[in-house]
């Protein structure tokens, strides 16, 4: 399904990532399970085998780059659709502990019969994230949370910033166009503050990584439900 390893080992070294053959081996089956099963359950537009190396694979891959994410980090995936970024992160790096969280439950039954695929351990929670944000055993648990979602940076940081503790971090991938700024309020009020954004570029589409320190407890209030999140945005 992907490329040959070769070109693939190239195209990760372009990014100064090394991709072993066991590695290149289960994103070969992550590929071809994908594509397979979104000829049924609409998971992704890109089905390109060099689309999907590139805008899914290692833009995935890239954020265990430029993020901090430590050893044996437990990780949470808000709105993890089709499985990016975490389960590629977890193919890189074993060592973290993911949590696939998504409001659609087509994609939790996906994720479960991915990992099984790919023989990797994952926990799975079908629920929206303002609710799970409100949920004692999700709440300010994990030491990352990530989103490579369309909303906003004032959407995102209320829903994704309850999910971790203190001194842990939320990393946003993003577009170019969005004005990161615009999410600076949502930040403060959830507990959170800008600590770094990275530019890079991927197959000639510009991409952004912000990540979010979380240095203080987010108030209870938050997030809130999603009527009043889309109605009013903090």
């Amino acid at each position: 399904m992907l490329p040959e390893y070769d070109f693939c080992k190239q195209s990760f070294e372009k990014f100064h990532v090394e991709l072993s053959e066991t590695l290149y081996e289960k994103l070969d089956i992550y590929a071809e399970f994908l594509v397979e099963y979104n000829k049924n359950v609409n998971l992704t537009a890109i089905t390109d085998p060099k689309e999907i190396l590139y805008k899914h694979f290692i833009d995935s891959i890239l954020l265990a780059k430029y993020a901090d994410i430590p050893e044996n980090a437990s990780l949470i995936d808000v709105g993890t659709g089709a499985g990016f970024p975490s389960v590629p992160l977890k193919l890189f790096r074993p060592d973290i502990k993911i949590t696939l969280l998504d409001s659609l439950n087509k994609r939790i039954v996906f994720l479960k019969m991915l990992c099984e695929k790919l023989d990797i351990q994952a926990e799975f929670v079908h629920e929206r994230a303002e609710t799970a944000g409100k949920n004692p055993d999700f709440r300010e648990k994990y030491d990352v949370s990530c989103a490579r979602a369309v909303a906003n940076m004032s959407v995102l940081s209320e829903i994704c910033l309850p999910f971790v503790r203190v001194d842990g971090v939320f990393t946003a991938m993003k577009g170019l166009s969005e004005n990161i700024s615009d999410g600076n309020n949502a930040i403060q009020l959830s507990g959170g503050k800008i600590e770094n954004q990275f530019i890079y570029d991927v197959s000639g589409e510009g991409r952004k990584i912000v990540i979010v320190k979380k240095i203080s407890h987010t108030p209870t209030k938050y997030p809130r439900n999603s009527s009043q999140i889309k109605k009013k945005p903090l």
